[in-house]
């Protein structure tokens, strides 16, 4: 049968991320490689093998992100690569090291094909919003990064990961000449999220408490920053980063409604009141994501 959409890969598909958009992009009638990493046989890895069984537009590879090789199967005949890293354990500085290896690894793998001509970089706020001034910046947006050091020192191995991952991924691919574009979103919620994303999401809310009380812990929803992802795909003229979130989280109430949102994970005491409706400072800004979501990226 023939196709009127490309072929692109989705590497880690077995990821949270990673599985929403391996769906939207079936969704839209894409032709789709899942390259899931071998973590064990989880929920999303069970569900990605059924799908395969009846979807002819799904083909599912194994890979290593530390084998190259592996990741170069998967890539191809692809014309673009979602690569959506997280690790499947709590993050700490080795885990560090392995997620900036593996998205070496993606982006080398990417410039060694013939086919692969876009990047789409899953990364996060997490890679924008952490260093010692943040609070007295009046506007984070996405000329903003993580200080490493800063990351170290109160150990916030994601940030690190995701921060370190990042630049290394825009490093290369420039120097590759590779097309790639990051979204850096929020805190994911989405169905079955504290079930199926555990270490991730509380792993994102290290520090969570400084994020509030600076005016960035934002979150998305995972169908708002699939459809993102896919336009960026599809907009010839999207480049660089996008900050991605639905709401930035300023007051108490907001507070523990995600606090709520996300049981079990995150327990509040019983017969918890909230008091005063002090709001906090919203400092991220989404301009750039605005532009790409009406239709074009400048």
């Amino acid at each position: 049968m023939k196709y009127d959409k490309p072929t692109v890969c989705v590497l880690d598909a077995s990821t949270y991320v990673g599985f929403w958009i391996l769906k939207g992009l079936l969704a839209r009638g894409f032709r789709v490689h899942a390259a899931t990493q071998k973590n064990g046989e989880t929920e999303i890895q069970k569900r990605i093998r059924e799908m395969e069984k009846e979807e002819e537009r799904l083909v599912v590879f194994s890979v290593d992100v530390l084998d190259y090789h592996s990741i170069l199967l998967a890539l191809k005949g692809c014309s673009a690569v979602f690569c959506c890293l997280d690790s499947p354990e709590a993050y700490d500085e080795k885990m560090v090291n392995l997620e900036v290896r593996g998205a070496i690894n993606v982006v080398e793998a990417c410039a060694q094909t013939d086919s692969v001509e876009k990047i789409l970089f899953s990364s996060s706020l997490a890679a924008a919003i952490w260093k010692e001034d943040i609070s007295s910046e009046k506007d984070v947006d996405e000329k903003s990064w993580s200080d490493p050091e800063f990351c170290r020192k109160l150990k916030l191995w994601y940030a690190l990961a995701k921060t370190q991952s990042e630049q290394a991924a825009w490093a290369l691919s420039m120097d590759r000449t590779l097309k790639m574009v990051s979204i850096n979103s929020g805190l994911v919620l989405g169905p079955n999220v504290a079930q199926q994303n555990p270490r991730t999401t509380m792993s994102y809310l290290n520090g969570a408490a400084q994020m509030y009380e600076n005016g960035v812990l934002a979150f998305v929803d995972v169908d708002f920053l699939v459809n993102v992802h896919i336009r960026a795909l599809e907009d010839q003229s999207a480049c660089g980063r996008y900050f991605c979130f639905s709401h930035t989280v300023n007051t108490e109430d907001e507070a523990v409604k995600l606090a709520q949102s996300l049981s079990p994970l995150i327990s509040l005491p019983p017969r918890y009141h909230y008091e005063g409706s002090e709001a906090h400072t919203e400092r991220l800004r989404t301009k750039k994501l605005s532009k790409l979501v009406e239709g074009a990226a400048y």
